[in-house]
């Protein structure tokens, strides 16, 4: 058996052809933690302390893994948004820091409200939209629904982990018949699918070959189908004088901002994200 310094420098040596130093040495760092249960600081007392059996076989699965693209998060399988530790896997999105800002985003502007407000989330995945709403704005109605069943058990058991209680449902949001299920709005909130599939060769690997399809891609003919469909469903679905807020494909976002402004919505605004791409739109009624 190897021991815990010997593992992590083992990981290491694999993730160095792949990530920078740093990222290399946080996943490795992380891989220990989730595998050993230990932080670093706690593993370099022990460092020479040896793994169990179990251990080692989870260290030797965690690197074929990582040697075949298969993300830290869905190794461990938690990812973290908001502050809190999300179940992951296969059958959702990893959540990603720019969508942590569009969730601040109608934290702010909502906080101060002193009537409950109504919220749907369109394409829930983990569940971290609608969780992390309802656990920042605890006045909050809050709906959230997907089209994929194996998205929708991830997201529940999320729900329950985090006490966040939110309403989840199975629906297919492209499917117009199906709205008669759904009530009025103060907030809709989407990160939906954006991405063409002719860009798919652009993803990298532990993308491409891991997270969900369904999630992710859209017809390369219809790149804004699901933010048109959001346009349409506010029409009937949105109070007056309530928001759309949506996470955007950054080739795509002023397109989607017209396209708002063509259906009629007012003070359509984009915001920029962590890397300076504009990324979050808000739409108002």
């Amino acid at each position: 058996m190897l021991s815990y310094s010997t593992a992590f420098y083992s990981l290491l040596d694999i993730l160095k052809p792949l990530y920078d130093n740093g990222e290399a040495n946080a996943i490795a760092h992380e891989i220990m933690e989730h595998i050993t249960g230990f932080t670093r600081l706690k593993r370099l007392d022990r460092k020479d302390e040896l793994l169990s059996t179990a251990q080692q076989a989870q260290l030797d699965t965690a690197i074929a893994e990582l040697k075949a693209a298969r993300p830290l998060q869905y190794i461990t399988g938690t990812a973290w948004f908001m502050g809190m530790p999300f179940k992951v896997n296969e059958h959702v999105l990893i959540p990603r820091p720019e969508t942590e800002e569009l969730v601040q985003w109608i934290v702010n502007d909502n906080k101060a409200s002193v009537k409950e407000i109504n919220i749907l989330d369109i394409g829930t995945g983990s569940g971290c939209i609608p969780v992390s709403l309802k656990r920042l704005l605890p006045n909050a109605a809050i709906t959230s629904c997907d089209v994929s069943s194996d998205a929708i058990a991830v997201a529940k058991e999320n729900a329950r982990n985090l006490d966040a209680d939110i309403t989840i449902i199975n629906a297919d949001f492209l499917d117009e018949s199906q709205w008669k299920n759904f009530t009025q709005y103060d907030v809709v909130v989407s990160n939906p699918p954006y991405i063409p599939f002719a860009e798919k060769d652009t993803l990298h690997a532990n993308v491409l070959e891991h997270e969900p399809h369904l999630a992710l891609f859209v017809p390369d003919d219809d790149a804004l189908l699901f933010y048109r469909k959001i346009a349409t469903f506010g029409k009937t679905h949105l109070a007056e004088g309530g928001a759309i807020y949506c996470e955007l494909h950054r080739d795509y976002a002023i397109a989607t901002a017209v396209l708002f402004e063509q259906a009629g919505y007012a003070q359509v605004q984009m915001i920029k994200d962590m890397h300076g791409n504009d990324r979050m739109l808000k739409a108002i009624k």
